[in-house]
């Protein structure tokens, strides 16, 4: 087992173990700028037919992040070295961080993972070729991934929205958090960079929801 993996192992289990009696905790996630293709975008970036590299799993149970990155370019700025995240969706989706909107010259909704309705587009730059998407650039909500026995334990439901307290010199409670409940999640909240660097935390930080609407 790697030194990584072991770290995972061991948090997890401390987390499980302090939830147990108490009351539970979040470990946080925070997500930098990344994107999710789809099958016919991958194929014009990358070349027919290409699959992703796997180096390393996230914490959601087949999520990865891919060895592949891609340039994102707006009307006023670009990102390059953008990571992909696998496994391919049934639709391109690029996530940012409202800073990172302003450098590309891009307003980024701020959406559910998925719902790209009403959503700018962007240029995407691969090794083999570039596309234009339409649509499908967000800045995601902030969401808990939960599983059914802990939003059991917690009385929440699926799509619920909560308030989260983090603690620290720059404590704060978060609203509007969205909670996404399913047998195939691991305990988890996401955070843009904007969100974790306001409020100083890093990844594995735990939190607390202290408001269920």
């Amino acid at each position: 087992m790697s030194q990584e993996a072991l770290v995972k192992l061991i948090t997890q289990k401390v987390i499980e173990k302090l939830n147990e009696n108490e009351e539970i905790l979040i470990p946080i996630g925070i997500s930098n700028r990344h994107i999710h293709l789809c099958r016919e975008d991958l194929n014009h970036l990358f070349g027919k037919g290409y699959e992703l590299t796997k180096i390393k799993d996230l914490k959601q149970p087949g999520q990865f992040a891919a060895d592949e990155v891609v340039t994102i370019k707006g009307p006023k700025g670009e990102f390059k070295k953008v990571r992909i995240l696998g496994p391919l969706r049934d639709e391109t989706q690029v996530e940012i961080s409202i800073s990172d909107g302003f450098k590309l010259g891009i307003n980024p909704p701020i959406k559910e993972s998925g719902k790209l309705d009403n959503t700018p587009g962007i240029t995407i730059i691969g090794p083999k070729g570039s596309i234009e998407v339409k649509k499908g650039t967000i800045a995601a909500l902030r969401h808990i991934h939960m599983t059914p026995e802990t939003a059991n334990k917690l009385n929440i439901r699926d799509k619920d929205e909560v308030s989260v307290e983090i603690s620290g010199i720059r404590k704060a409670v978060l609203g509007n958090v969205l909670v996404r409940v399913s047998d195939k999640y691991t305990l988890e909240m996401h955070l843009d960079m904007d969100e974790a660097n306001a409020c100083l935390v890093k990844n594995g930080d735990l939190v607390k929801i202290v408001e269920n609407r």
